[in-house]
């Protein structure tokens, strides 16, 4: 009986490994099944990357009399980042900017929505009239656009796009994998119960990334009457705050809502989802780009847009479930939204009202950190008289270093004096009371 378990344990060793095995290549095999099962990027619909960028500097090209594209780079612990800046003005002749109104909106935060981003190039189209709108007089639309300066950033996330295209679907992140909608100083690298690392990394700090160290400059020195976010993976036309379950109080509450009833009734039919995006999407977060823009730069209508999602989709089955995968949804999603945002571009000066006048002029109330200053002075200053966008990055770590060594030997200097104070009341001679 002895001499069977010894010559069973091999054998029992084997058959426990085979059955591993066969285990493994079913498991392995289901997995290929289910990725397969995987929607694709539609390269029929959707660009790459490259040629999109390609595409909007052509466009550029074309009429220069409407549009700038300003490349902005920045490096940060040997992570490199650059953003691509489109400016749209209408009688470029008036160079002071001030009294526009003015628009900033992003898109590609995140690299796994590519809808966004070819939502850019339909607005851009549309604004230098290589593209139409259904049912916009064009008389109107010129006066409309007269009163505006835009910027559009049309892929803020580039590194994280490629990373998609390279065949991570689901990658939202940045190329070093930190969530850029969470890397802001509102409320930064709070974790709430269901906080996912891969989905919600904040950073090592506020504005460790280069891209919202980028994007921060931007919103200093442009200082917009309004800001959107625009992302993918629902419908819905959020205002602040995402950090709390709870809307901001005042005017501009009031003023934020009222322009987005409107939205949803003309362009959504009602179907969007409206309100702070704490209190309605079901999670908090923290560190996000609209809480930052409305708080710190106080923007008066800050935006998150969620121009579209596929609520039946796998939570794996990310591109299907954050981009549409068929051209007629492709088409609707871009005619609709294009037309919301010229919509906006119309309403937002009536619906923002005194503030407009107000708004026009910096307000002593922006107290930022003296690097976020001298930042948004650069971007002001190279932007103003036309020099290269590099003059962000050539004096900023001198002007950093210069400033704190300037306050050490200060302290420095009080010490030494104090010390010399000092040492010259102690070396002073005792006259004593007493005659000796």
């Amino acid at each position: 009986m002895a001499h069977l378990l010894l010559l069973s344990s091999p054998l029992s060793i084997s058959l426990c490994f085979f059955a591993w095995l066969q285990g493994f290549l079913v498991v392995h095999g289901n997995t290929n099944l289910t990725h397969s099962s995987f929607t694709p990027i539609n390269r029929d619909l959707y660009h790459s990357s490259g040629d999109l960028m390609e595409e909007i500097k052509a466009l550029v090209f074309r009429h220069p009399d409407l549009l700038t594209f300003d490349t902005i780079k920045s490096r940060n612990k040997g992570y490199s980042a650059e953003i691509a800046v489109v400016t749209y003005c209408r009688r470029r002749q008036e160079t002071d900017d001030r009294p526009k109104f003015r628009i900033l909106l992003s898109f590609g935060q995140h690299g796994r929505e590519l809808i966004t981003s070819e939502l850019a190039l339909r607005i851009l189209s549309i604004l230098s009239k290589e593209q139409f709108l259904p049912n916009l007089d064009p008389a109107t639309l010129d006066h409309t656009l007269d009163k505006l300066l835009i910027k559009m950033v049309p892929m803020e996330n580039i590194n994280g796009r490629r990373i998609v295209e390279a065949g991570d679907l689901c990658e939202r992140r940045n190329g070093r994998g930190v969530d850029l909608n969470r890397n802001w100083s509102v409320d930064w690298g709070k974790k709430e119960k269901d906080y996912d690392p891969y989905e919600e990394n904040p950073g090592t700090a506020p504005f460790s990334e280069p891209e919202t160290q980028i994007m921060r400059k931007v919103a200093m020195s442009f200082d917009p009457h309004i800001w959107v976010n625009i992302h993918s993976g629902m419908e819905a036309l959020f205002m602040p705050y995402d950090h709390k379950n709870t809307t901001p109080d005042g005017v501009s509450s009031h003023q934020m809502k009222s322009l987005l009833e409107e939205l949803n009734h003309l362009h959504c039919q009602r179907r969007c989802m409206i309100g702070s995006g704490g209190g309605s999407v079901g999670y908090l977060a923290h560190g996000t780009a609209t809480d930052y823009m409305f708080d710190i730069v106080r923007v008066p209508m800050a935006f998150t847009f969620e121009i579209y999602g596929d609520g039946a989709a796998s939570s794996r089955d990310c591109f299907k479930m954050f981009n549409p995968t068929d051209f007629g949804t492709f088409n609707r999603v871009l005619n609709e939204w294009s037309a919301a945002f010229f919509t906006i571009f119309k309403l937002g000066p009536n619906h923002l009202g005194e503030n407009y006048s107000k708004a026009s002029v910096p307000t002593l109330d922006k107290w930022v950190s003296i690097d976020e200053y001298l930042d948004g002075y650069l971007v002001e200053r190279s932007s103003r008289y036309g020099k290269k966008m590099e003059v962000l990055e050539l004096g900023m770590q001198e002007i950093r270093t210069y400033f704190r060594l300037f306050l050490l030997s200060s302290v420095l200097l009080l010490f030494m004096f104090c010390s010399r104070i000092s040492k010259g009341k102690c070396a002073r001679p005792i006259v004593s009371a007493i005659a000796l």
